[in-house]
């Protein structure tokens, strides 16, 4: 973590919650929450959150993709375009 405050143990957010919720969401920034002097788990902004599942989905979908074109699962660009036409196609049939 850069800043000190963005570590804090696990009695702050006991004891202050409704500050720390305030301070994550008006700052975007995340704080770690720690026990025992170890880092137990990380409070952060929903908007953030929604932000790095997004972001973990995309990484997902490019190492497939790559794990695909590795091992020679591809078709040329006029291919994927004439699948992609004939699937609207039959999706505009089905209603």
């Amino acid at each position: 973590m850069k800043h000190k405050r963005d570590v804090r143990p696990i009695t702050y957010l006991k004891n202050h919650t409704a500050d720390l919720i305030r301070e994550v969401s008006e700052n975007g920034r995340t704080v770690m929450i720690t026990q025992n002097g170890q880092a137990k788990a990380v409070v952060m902004d929903v908007g953030m959150y929604d932000r790095w599942k997004a972001a973990l989905a995309m990484l997902g979908i490019l190492a497939h993709s790559e794990a695909e074109y590795e091992s020679g699962r591809v078709v040329s660009q006029a291919q994927a375009f004439t699948r992609a036409e004939a699937a609207i196609r039959h999706v505009g049939r089905d209603g």
